[in-house]
């Protein structure tokens, strides 16, 4: 091997070392911080609004874009007051849906109510498992109404990193009337779930 090529497989190798994973996703629904400013817009919610699939950062972090050093914006409060979904809970259990523009190996999903504790209210292991392009989860949220600011975590299994999706909601604990399904097999509900309860 030749100095120029072998120079070449050591940059290939550097490259590979540093760069971020390729995966990348957000919470579409209900609309996260990011899914709003792509759509609405929000007023200077930043460049987000062009790759809503990109808060990736560390792991571990309770800050909206993971603590990064792209999109602050969605850690500024005063940006998201007027912008959240009203739900009620399904016999406690409120849906979230991951759009993925590109898949990887999954450790863990999880779900933190963003208070002064950070109660982690679910926690899906996927065991390192491919996930699909969309994929779903029923989060609990008993004991809690009003608004809240919901923390979603794409844990990746063989990196440090993870994708980070904040979700305001104002929770009404009425329960609904009617229960509603979704019958769609191109949705993924993880069958190994860890619910914790406060």
């Amino acid at each position: 091997m030749n100095l120029f090529a072998l120079s070449a497989f050591a940059f290939a190798i550097l490259y590979m070392a540093v760069s971020p994973v390729s995966a990348h996703g957000y919470v579409s629904d209900p609309p996260s911080r990011q899914a709003f400013c792509r759509d609405v817009p929000v007023p200077g919610c930043g460049d987000v609004k062009y790759e809503p699939q990109s808060s990736e950062a560390p792991k571990g972090s309770f800050l909206c874009n993971g603590d990064g050093s792209r999109f602050p914006q969605l850690n500024d409060e005063s940006l998201w007051g007027n912008y959240f979904t009203t739900v009620q809970p399904d016999n406690g259990l409120v849906t979230f849906t991951w759009t993925l523009t590109v898949a990887h190996a999954t450790s863990t999903w999880e779900y933190f109510v963003l208070t002064a504790g950070n109660t982690q209210v679910a926690s899906f292991n996927d065991g390192g498992a491919m996930p699909p392009t969309t994929v779903v989860h029923d989060v609990p949220l008993v004991g809690f109404a009003g608004r809240q600011t919901i923390l979603a975590r794409w844990n990746i299994a063989d990196t440090i990193n993870a994708f980070y999706s904040c979700v305001d909601l104002d929770i009404d604990p009425v329960r609904k009337a009617n229960n509603t399904c979704i019958a769609d097999t191109d949705l993924y509900r993880s069958d190994q779930q860890n619910v914790l309860v406060a």
